[in-house]
């Protein structure tokens, strides 16, 4: 019979790349890690790794193990979910990691209303870009990820092991400090600040430029959005800003009406064998309750009247 640690540790190599990676994840030693991987090898029988330059890499043994050990663990999921329900009182911890617009707007409205109403439950939060957020969501680093998706930039083919649920819609307006500017095309010889190259929100802010038939000169690039908002309010920059972006304060640029399109969705992203958890079903309930609320205070801040947020 296979020793579950050994697996696991295995299966933390083929997500983490590197033995140094391994160690630093699961608190041991690098020597550690590599006794682990050679008593497993005993147990197998077969060649686990072989080199790769100055990496290794799974052999295909190997990759058969780790596919198994993912369902071991997607099973024992199913268990925890299957234990948390038959207990009264809802309890445990969950690891959240979520990008910056959600983590300053939805993750404080959520974590009050859980402390309202489930003292018990615990969240950890880690603010993430989506790429990594969900590398982390499958290497089990978290349990939840907030992140978006963008009209017309569908995700990359995703794992079966993951289940999205959509908490809701963001609109994302043209901001500039100059009031006379009315439509995008006046702005195509003006300097952008946008996201950084590669990240969704870039992909489709330079879709949209290039829709009004211009190329953006983007001389900033940041994935703070507080930044973006600062550069165009001096007048440095126009940007794309979420409607989240005021949920605490009045807009200091001036905000161009959208295009029915201009909309982000904001969506939680958790394991599939870990779906119907309590907990988990609780803070995405939590979470669109941080959304319906955050549409309320960003209408009155915007004064326009915003679509609710889709049905649980």
């Amino acid at each position: 019979m296979y020793n579950l640690r050994r697996l696991e540790v295995l299966r933390e190599l083929k997500h983490r790349g590197t033995l140094a990676a391994v160690a630093a994840a699961m608190s041991y030693s690098p020597s550690a890690v590599s006794q682990h991987l050679s008593l497993l090898e005993s147990e197998v029988g077969a060649p686990l790794l072989e080199r790769d330059g100055r990496r290794v890499r799974l052999t295909p043994q190997a990759e058969i193990l780790v596919a198994h050990t993912e369902a071991v663990l997607q099973q024992l999921d199913r268990a925890r979910t299957e234990i948390a329900a038959s207990l009264q009182e809802l309890a445990g911890t969950l690891r959240v990691a979520a990008f910056q617009t959600a983590m300053l707007t939805l993750v404080p409205t959520a974590l009050t209303w859980l402390r309202d109403t489930h003292p018990g439950v615990r969240i950890e939060v880690t603010q993430a870009e989506p790429d990594t957020a969900l590398a982390a969501l499958l290497a089990r680093d978290v349990d939840l990820v907030i992140d978006e998706t963008f009209p017309g930039h569908a995700r990359p083919p995703q794992p079966t092991e993951l289940s999205h649920h959509v908490l809701g819609e963001d609109r994302m307006r043209l901001a500039v400090r100059d009031t006379a500017v009315r439509s995008l095309s006046e702005l195509a010889q003006h300097p952008w600040a946008m996201e950084p190259i590669g990240t969704p929100a870039r992909q489709w802010a330079v879709s949209v430029c290039h829709a009004a038939g211009f190329e953006p000169d983007v001389a900033f690039e940041s994935a703070d959005m507080l930044v973006h908002a600062r550069l165009a309010a001096q007048g440095h920059a126009a940007a794309f800003l979420p409607d989240l972006l005021w949920f605490d304060r009045a807009p200091d640029v001036t905000l161009l009406a959208p295009a029915p399109t201009h909309r982000r969705a904001i969506v939680a992203t958790v394991r599939t064998s870990a779906n119907d958890h309590p907990l988990v079903r609780t803070v995405l309930f939590s979470l669109r309750h941080a959304v319906q609320e955050a549409t309320t205070v960003v209408g009155r801040h915007l004064g326009n009247d915003r679509p609710a947020p889709p049905p649980r």
